[in-house]
């Protein structure tokens, strides 16, 4: 293979090869000025995700067009930008050389925004029969998979058996796991009945388990307390300091009880997710090492932002959590530090700005901490739909999820429930 074979042309500009179109490589292509770079942005999909939204396409209140949208579409305008929808293999550092499953590419500054990977903590057998949803496939077998649990569950007539499919088990307390467990119960709620009048949906449960002492362990005591009360409302059955050990696509064991379920939704944590051959430079959560202004350590054109980066200075030994705001924010500023250093200015260390963090439990609850005030109910989660709904990439993504939302408000109905495709258990 040679550099040619991915088919770039070669121009007088400094080549910036992007892997990875999340928030932070999406924001970082938005400003880099590419009348002085050559920008390629390489990712294994040909599109966006709007990931914080994911969880509404497995719950079957919005359809994944609703959170996609095309690379080439966002950066049609942009000059001296070029696409490329390829799979990264490695990276050989020494020759300034990114290997792809559609050939080499050479680069003057590379960028790594790949984003994170779920984390099992070595439960082999939660990660064979589990289920996740890191993206946006994940969350389309998921959802076929839920709906698929209650046309099975018609099939027996045996109780128990009914309620392995009924029942669903949420590992992972945090922002993820309770959106999807508040959505669930509001699925049981308002939809399933509906659907299913020959299943006894009183029989569902939603057991939603949490290592640590709290649900949204990164949120304030306030917060976490009425997160605690509105999942109560909605019927979830909440277990905290409980510890998944072991899933053999039936049994869940805990280190306090074992739940009976066919379905097991792991939320509990991630990992970055770095290129190959850079192991030297990875710490002990996969994320890449980096100096304040995103440099990896050991290299003087390799740059890393996002999730897959951490910044790990003796005030941040752990890096920034992996959040959306944190990645573009990284993006925006490592793209601003590179038009800076063309013109022959100095780049500036990068500083997070925590805006807050908020989180939604089903419709008229939900709960925002502001670095000034930490709020909840109806108005905070009026705020969380606007922010959501403002920062989709664009116009007909705003338009198409806002009618969504507005239709279910008024009429209590989560979408179409469709089953696409079917998704075939390993025990099935």
């Amino acid at each position: 293979m040679n550099a040619e074979e991915i088919n770039i042309p070669r121009i007088d500009l400094p080549r910036i090869v992007v892997v990875g179109s999340g928030f932070a490589g999406l924001k970082f292509v938005k400003r880099i000025n590419s009348k002085h770079y050559q920008i390629v942005l390489i990712d294994k999909n040909n599109y966006h995700t709007f990931q914080p939204l994911m969880y509404q396409v497995a719950s079957s209140s919005l359809e994944p067009d609703s959170i996609v949208y095309p690379i080439r579409k966002i950066f049609k305008k942009k000059k001296n930008f070029y696409f490329r929808m390829a799979e990264v293999e490695k990276v050989k550092a020494k020759r300034n050389l990114l290997v792809t499953n559609i050939g080499e590419i050479e680069y003057d500054y590379l960028v790594i925004a790949t984003g994170a990977i779920t984390n099992f903590y070595g439960i082999n057998n939660v990660q064979k029969y589990g289920f996740t949803m890191k993206n946006l496939r994940e969350s389309l077998n998921l959802r076929s998979v839920i709906i698929q649990n209650f046309e099975k569950s018609l099939t027996f007539s045996n109780i128990d058996k009914r309620n392995e499919y009924m029942n669903f088990v949420i590992v992972g307390a945090g922002a993820t796991g309770i959106e999807l467990a508040g959505a669930l119960a509001e699925l049981k709620r308002d939809s399933l009945q509906t659907d299913y009048p020959d299943l006894d949906l009183k029989q569902m449960q939603i057991h939603l388990i949490e290592a640590s002492g709290k649900v949204l362990n990164n949120m304030s005591t306030k917060a976490s307390n009425k997160s605690h009360e509105f999942l109560k409302k909605l019927g979830i059955n909440i277990w905290l300091n409980t510890v998944v050990q072991d899933y053999d696509g039936t049994v869940v064991k805990t280190n306090k009880e074992n739940f009976r379920t066919k379905t097991l939704i792991w939320t509990a944590g991630v990992k970055g997710a770095p290129l190959k051959n850079i192991d030297e430079s990875l710490n002990k959560q996969n994320r890449i090492k980096t100096d304040e202004f995103n440099r990896m350590l050991g290299s003087d054109n390799i740059f890393s932002i996002g999730d897959v980066a951490s910044i790990e200075k003796d005030e941040n030994f752990k890096g920034h959590p992996m959040l959306a705001s944190v990645a573009s924010q990284q993006g925006n500023h490592l793209a601003l530090n590179f038009n800076k250093r063309i013109k022959g200015n100095k780049m500036k260390p990068f500083q997070y700005k925590d805006k807050g963090t908020m989180a939604t439990i089903g419709k008229n609850r939900a709960v925002v901490d502001l670095p000034f005030w930490s709020f909840s109910g109806v108005f905070a989660w009026v705020i969380w739909m606007f922010l959501h709904l403002m920062l989709l990439v664009d116009f007909r993504n705003k338009l198409i999820v806002f009618t969504n939302w507005t239709w279910s408000y008024f009429n209590s109905d989560k979408g179409l429930r469709l089953i696409i495709r079917q998704v075939k258990r390993k025990l099935d």
